[in-house]
């Protein structure tokens, strides 16, 4: 199981604000995703930039809690938080996927992102009482595991099925069939699937799965594991689809 790595970076706003971070960094944590925080992984005396740049490049996603002192410091480009937008949008941005950077709105009365990520969608934690859906919506998109997955293209209403789906005169099942009557009405009691395979030009794949559905209709039934013999549902399936007529012809 591959564990995405997210780095968090935010300023240090309030001591309140620091321990609603280290508890979101602790959730994420508990729900299989490696959250980096200063607050677990840095010690006195070590080099803060060092820190910085090894995680953000190494992170899937980078998250930016996003108050108004953050915004602030980033913008402007002091402190910490104005170090890492300096990483993100130098040369190191064309070396990670600016895509991975998420931003998470932790702000009373706006939603106000650093400008150099402005336009990207965010997720909006201003809400206690939302928490839970803001939450949610972070761990589906780290673990890309969606709420709702985009579903398949149906078919036009305005067309008849016919005009859909036309029907094909030589319907594999058919061919098939064809060739396997024709070595049942030249004496042989049984068909090689290795000479059928090789009369048929499908590939090894595609003609496992004919002989599978051929046999899962009852049309035939293997003889061993590499021949199959005519039933009589397969018989009747000949006469009442013209094969002899064909094969004659």
């Amino acid at each position: 199981m591959v564990i995405p790595k997210v780095f968090i970076s935010y300023s240090h706003d309030s001591p309140e604000h620091k321990l609603w971070v280290l508890n979101l960094a602790t959730k994420l944590r508990n729900n299989g995703i490696d959250a980096i925080l200063d607050q677990w992984e840095l010690r006195p005396g070590e080099d803060i930039p060092s820190f910085m740049e090894k995680h953000i490049k190494n992170s899937d996603y980078i998250l930016m809690v996003c108050t108004d002192e953050y915004v602030k410091k980033a913008n402007s480009g002091v402190g910490g938080v104005g170090y890492e937008k300096m990483i993100i949008t130098s040369d190191l941005i064309k070396k990670i996927d600016f895509k991975k950077v998420i931003p998470l709105i932790k702000q009373n009365g706006n939603k106000n992102t650093p400008t150099f990520i402005e336009t990207k969608l965010s997720i909006d934690f201003s809400y206690e009482k939302d928490f839970g859906f803001s939450y949610d919506e972070l761990v589906r998109t780290i673990h890309n595991s969606p709420l709702y997955e985009k579903p398949e293209i149906g078919n036009n209403p305005f067309k008849s099925s016919e005009e859909i789906n036309p029907k094909k005169p030589n319907d594999a099942i058919k061919e098939l069939m064809v060739k396997i009557i024709r070595d049942y009405e030249s004496g042989k009691n049984y068909s090689l699937l290795m000479e059928l395979n090789k009369n048929f030009n499908i590939s090894r794949i595609l003609f496992d799965l004919l002989i599978k559905e051929a046999n899962d209709k009852g049309l035939i039934n293997f003889l061993t594991i590499n021949s199959v013999i005519l039933t009589n549902k397969g018989k009747f399936y000949a006469v009442e689809n013209n094969l002899i007529k064909i094969m004659d012809d």
